[in-house]
């Protein structure tokens, strides 16, 4: 998908995932510490970045759409937190080898198979050994929700796709459910999620 799909869906002044966090990333709020780094992926407009700042992350927040960005740097101003925003395309980004204490990838799931194998191949690579993956995602049968994410079930997580690609990590978290969300007008309704926390060895 282009940058321009991306400027369009975020040009407005509703924030389209809400101002809260992901429920999943907030119920995980003990791992966060004070300094840690923090690496927000495809982070739109800032909901969940903007928390982990608000815990006293260093974070640094990368998306493709500059619009999402902007609303990103609204939000964060308006909390009284910095995010270092990044504006990249994930696909083709220097994933930079041990970086980060915590990567949270929440709804990521733009891409499929293959190109989706080297943003997992990123994230393992850019956290640092002991550093925590947070992952929220849908599963194949968000396809009959209909209530947010991508068209095609090639995109979605299945547990065991999950422990396949963080095999030799310790899986702290691994749980399949159906649960009501409310993320704004984009991620409304009962939905098919995934839900990981991984430490890397």
């Amino acid at each position: 998908m282009s940058s321009g799909f991306w400027n369009d869906r975020f040009a407005t002044d509703e924030y389209i995932f809400g101002t809260a966090p992901n429920v999943f990333l907030a119920s995980q709020a003990a791992l966060i510490r004070p300094g840690m780094r923090a690496l927000a992926v495809a982070d739109g407009e800032g909901r969940n970045g903007v928390w982990l700042a608000e815990r006293g992350a260093q974070v640094h927040a990368i998306d493709f759409s500059s619009a999402a960005l902007e609303k990103a740097r609204k939000l964060a101003s308006e909390r009284g937190v910095t995010l270092d925003i990044e504006q990249a395309d994930v696909l083709n980004w220097d994933w930079q080898e041990a970086a980060y204490d915590l990567v949270a990838a929440i709804f990521i799931q733009f891409a499929p198979p293959p190109e989706r194998d080297r943003i997992i191949a990123g994230i393992r690579r850019t956290l640092k050994p002991g550093g925590v993956l947070i992952l929220q995602g849908y599963t194949p049968k968000q396809i009959e929700y209909g209530t947010g994410g991508p068209p095609s079930a090639a995109h979605m997580y299945i547990a065991e796709l999950l422990r396949d690609w963080f095999a030799g990590w310790d899986i702290l978290h691994l749980r399949e459910h159906e649960s009501v969300i409310s993320e704004g007008s984009h991620h409304h309704g009962m939905s098919a999620l995934i839900d990981l926390v991984a430490r890397k060895p």
